[in-house]
């Protein structure tokens, strides 16, 4: 938390702040919410082709919520190089 008061923060730390609401395992709903706002029909096709891990109970599917975070960092590799303008200092 430190380097929130220098300006700039790391990607670990900017989804800690930014998920920090959201249970370790979420379902669809969250998922969408934790993508963006994303349909559902477009996280079941992400889950359907393993893009992100989880795994099924029945019916209905659980997403460690790390493995939305593995998604997120393949397409956001460069995210050390902003600096957090946009957060609270």
């Amino acid at each position: 938390m430190n380097q929130l008061n220098h300006g700039t923060i790391n990607q670990q730390e900017a989804y800690d702040l930014l998920f920090q609401n959201y249970p370790d395992i979420v379902n669809i709903d969250e998922m969408c919410e934790m993508l963006g706002g994303i349909s559902s029909k477009t996280a079941y096709k992400l889950l359907q082709e393993n893009k992100i891990s989880h795994f099924k109970i029945g019916r209905i599917y659980k997403i460690p919520k790390i493995n939305i975070l593995l998604y997120l960092n393949l397409f956001t590799p460069n995210f050390d190089r902003y600096h957090s303008d946009a957060l609270p200092h």
